[in-house]
């Protein structure tokens, strides 16, 4: 590609003034994907897009170039660019702050969870209360890892029972028997799996 090309190239415009709304921000991140690496364009709207801006932050952190051109009435002209070929590695959240209020009143359920629009994973931080659970059940098809942070518990299984302590990492085989009871300052963990619609608790099979 010529220096030429490349010029013609960063100065293309998109224009979405006229675009209805609920079809503006996927046009222009379908724009931005399209683009290589060190590839822009002129995105032309009628307002500052604000909220446009907090999404590329959340995606792309880093990894992008946003500058202004124009602020003009019913013409603001922001000059978006790509400077990485994915999104770039982060940090997301500090486990160590996660789990230090660990066993608070009231606080029971995700306190933290992955949110990343474009991913294959799940994950949340959970806390129980102390001496809290999440009764009998058959896990979903899905296999879990759980890392422990802060806290203890037990983990019950079909055959037994498993201690938990910070910096233990369970496997929870897919549709394995579990129950999770927090000891006496509660406990939170960690839990990483493949994204699906819905992890759905089954009730577990009844034992004869």
């Amino acid at each position: 590609m010529s220096a030429q090309d490349v010029d013609q190239e960063a100065e293309r415009e998109l224009d979405v003034r006229a675009t209805p709304k609920p079809e503006k921000h996927p046009a222009i991140f379908k724009a931005y994907d399209a683009l290589p690496v060190g590839g822009s364009f002129v995105l032309v709207n009628d307002h500052d897009p604000k909220h446009l801006r907090d999404e590329f932050e959340a995606a792309h952190p880093g990894g992008h170039g946003w500058e202004y051109l124009s602020r003009e009435r019913r013409n603001w002209r922001i000059r978006i660019t790509r400077l990485a070929s994915t999104p770039l590695p982060r940090v997301l959240a500090d486990t160590a702050a996660l789990g230090s209020d660990v066993g608070a009143p009231g606080v029971s359920g995700a306190v933290w969870r992955l949110q990343e629009e474009e991913r294959d994973l799940d994950s949340n931080v959970i806390a129980l209360p102390p001496g809290g659970g999440i009764g009998a059940h058959a896990g979903p098809d899905v296999d879990v890892l759980i890392h422990v942070i802060a806290g203890s518990g037990s983990l019950t299984t079909e055959l037994g029972s498993i201690d938990l302590e910070p910096g233990a990492v369970v496997w929870l085989p897919r549709r394995s028997r579990r129950e999770f009871t927090a000891g006496a300052r509660g406990i939170r963990y960690l839990t990483v799996h493949r994204r699906r619609q819905a992890l759905a608790i089954n009730p577990a099979p009844s034992r004869r």
